[in-house]
């Protein structure tokens, strides 16, 4: 039975880390006394949805997070410190902080400890996430007790709404471009001048005109797409920073 445990405190856990090269002890009174922290925790280092979508949307909207009085985002799993470390430097999520709960000792405290042989895992942490208040958790999202590893409500999302129903959450961007093309550098330049962070797409690189053509309908560049919208070249894009900004 997962249980919610929404008004009590967070597991007396000593967490073995290694820092530096070195052996450190991290209990739970470093992470949460006088802070106010968000959880979340997953099944495994590695796996497909934590590294593909848990972890890099905690990351992506960290500083919304950051600017609603969230002083520190913690990553959880039932994994040895090594393999932590490992994904943490492997997801360039520099927002979070992995915490390795080798023993299961915290997971198991929460109630969230299940046990999943079947896939050859032993016993890891189900699916949720949590905002703590000097220790004490607020508030609980635990995935439905279902088979598989539901990811429908411990997503940053879900998260970030609870809490600030009215932030501002940054703009999904991406833009095809080329290497040496000045086009492309005046629409890189006014992303960042916008503080706006962006995915890019080299043609003849990562993708040959064809793709270009097939998701643009064009082989000019730049190509800019904002929140799955195609906005187009530098120019239209310079119209909808005026608009938009």
């Amino acid at each position: 039975m997962l249980e919610n445990r929404e008004g009590q405190r967070v597991p007396n856990v000593t967490f073995r880390m290694r820092e530096n090269n070195q052996w450190v002890d991290v209990t739970t009174d470093d992470l949460f006394k006088g802070k106010t922290v968000v959880v979340f925790s997953l099944p495994g280092a590695f796996t497909p949805t934590c590294s593909s979508s848990h972890v890099p949307r905690f990351n992506e909207l960290a500083p919304v997070f950051f600017k609603h009085g969230v002083d520190e985002i913690l990553c959880l799993s039932v994994n040895d410190t090594f393999v932590m470390n490992e994904w943490a430097a492997d997801q360039k999520a520099e927002h979070i902080r992995f915490i390795p709960d080798g023993n299961g000792e915290f997971t198991e405290g929460m109630g969230m400890l299940v046990d999943k042989e079947n896939l050859g895992f032993g016993k890891r942490s189900w699916r949720y996430s949590m905002l703590v208040k000097d220790g004490v958790i607020e508030k609980m999202f635990i995935e439905p007790n279902v088979e598989g590893d539901p990811y429908e409500v411990s997503d940053a999302d879900t998260m970030l709404d609870w809490l600030a129903p009215n932030a501002v959450k940054p703009h999904s961007v991406m833009l095809f471009s080329r290497r040496t093309c000045p086009f492309c550098a005046r629409a890189k330049g006014m992303l960042r001048d916008a503080g706006m962070a962006f995915d890019e797409i080299l043609v003849g690189e990562h993708v040959n005109l064809r793709g270009l053509r097939a998701a643009t309908g064009s082989e000019s560049v730049p190509q800019v797409f904002i929140d799955g919208k195609l906005i187009g070249g530098s120019d239209k894009l310079s119209e909808w920073l005026i608009a938009n900004q």
